[in-house]
């Protein structure tokens, strides 16, 4: 009987310090991970991504800052045409073709592979991306593809070993959780900032064109853009965009996109080049006791078409200007963000159906979706 007591003690013993040994050196073996098109991102179970810890929060930083790097961009100046003509030289000197703009951001590694999310407008238009990561390696990436329309933008570096973060799949996010903005904000080097969750949702804000913010009091500054939101847990639940300000520094309202719009951005950039959506041609408003008067219609909430692109899927539908739409797919839409937002997730080229109010009758009608056209640029 001593014999087994002995031979099972030293089995827990042992077990337990290989158990020590990977959530210590490899915890990213104990997540699950997806694989998109070659690459794999790792997610961290939903029963503990929304999970706090009282007292230091030295343990999610370690674990998160290993993942967030800074990002330099080089951007060759633009000279005008005449720069080279021998009389605009003569009064205006020459030009120095070698001075170049310099740009700051921060990104976050979330695949083995390589890729990095980051913010669009740190990389637009940049002729020369930098890497450089937490333990000191610096490298040049590649750009795979960017979303004007989320302000994202994916990258690429080929070194070994590198650390991922782990992409919170929980939705359970909610006003009050706790949780860091790491980034490089100035140049400074990388911080670490804490805070709480001041908003969820936040939207019509003018920054992107589709906005479902993650609104927080953690410090983010110029230099922050791309950088990551994280839990206590250290797993990422956004990517810093922007914030409110009136100096240009920190005044508690920031700005974050979560990780569910980061990861279908990720996974169409890396799948297809690009963000597939789908689009209907409508131009819609929200409703106002003016446009109900306007347009005859018996309700002072909802979305009203105040215009429809002619011979475009929405017409060809049988939407018309004045229609009040109520639902996309069964989804009900009451705001203009939520419309933008279902159909952009309708599948070009597949029937959808879409319930409109056409004054005092509900008409369910059925549309074909053709691909959302390329954004040049978000507004910021």
């Amino acid at each position: 009987m001593r014999r087994l007591w002995l031979l099972f003690s030293q089995t827990v013993t042992v077990l337990l310090a290989v158990w020590f040994v990977v959530i210590t050196l490899k915890p990213e073996w104990l997540q699950s991970g997806n694989h998109w098109g070659g690459m794999q991102v790792f997610e961290a179970p939903a029963s503990v991504a929304s999970s706090t810890s009282v007292g230091s929060l030295s343990g999610a930083a370690k674990k998160a800052s290993a993942s967030v790097v800074s990002i330099n961009t080089t951007r060759k100046a633009d000279l005008p045409d005449r720069a080279k003509d021998p009389w605009f030289r003569y009064f205006f000197g020459d030009q120095d073709e070698s001075s170049a703009q310099m740009g700051l951001g921060s990104g976050v590694i979330v695949s083995p592979e390589g890729f990095i999310l980051t913010n669009n407008h740190v990389v637009e238009g940049a002729d020369e991306i930098n890497v450089v990561l937490n333990d000191g390696r610096r490298t040049t990436a590649k750009l795979v593809g960017t979303d004007p329309e989320t302000d994202l933008a994916v990258l690429k570096i080929k070194l070994d070993k590198l650390p991922v973060m782990v992409m919170n799949s929980s939705d359970q996010t909610q006003v009050g959780d706790i949780v860091l903005a790491i980034g490089n904000p100035f140049g400074v080097g990388q911080t670490v900032t804490s805070g709480i969750v001041s908003a969820l949702g936040r939207n019509q804000l003018g920054i992107n064109t589709f906005e479902n913010f993650i609104q927080t009091d953690a410090a983010i500054n110029p230099g922050n853009s791309g950088g990551a939101l994280v839990d206590v847990q250290g797993n990422l639940l956004g990517i810093n965009t922007a914030i409110y300000s009136r100096s240009g520094g920190s005044m508690g309202i920031g700005f974050a996109i979560p990780v569910s719009t980061a990861r279908q951005v990720l996974e169409g950039i890396v799948k297809e080049g690009q963000v597939v959506r789908g689009w209907i041609g409508v131009e819609p408003t929200d409703m106002t006791a003016d446009l109900a008067k306007t347009f005859n219609v018996q309700r002072d909430n909802g979305v009203i078409i105040t215009g429809v692109l002619q011979s475009g899927p929405a017409f060809k539908a049988g939407v018309r200007p004045g229609d009040l739409m109520l639902a996309v797919e069964g989804h009900p839409v009451q705001t203009v963000s939520e419309l933008l937002a279902q159909v952009s997730a309708l599948k070009p080229g597949a029937q959808a159906s879409l319930r409109v109010l056409r004054r005092s009758d509900e008409l369910v009608l059925t549309v074909t979706p053709a691909q959302r056209p390329k954004a040049k640029t978000a507004p910021r």
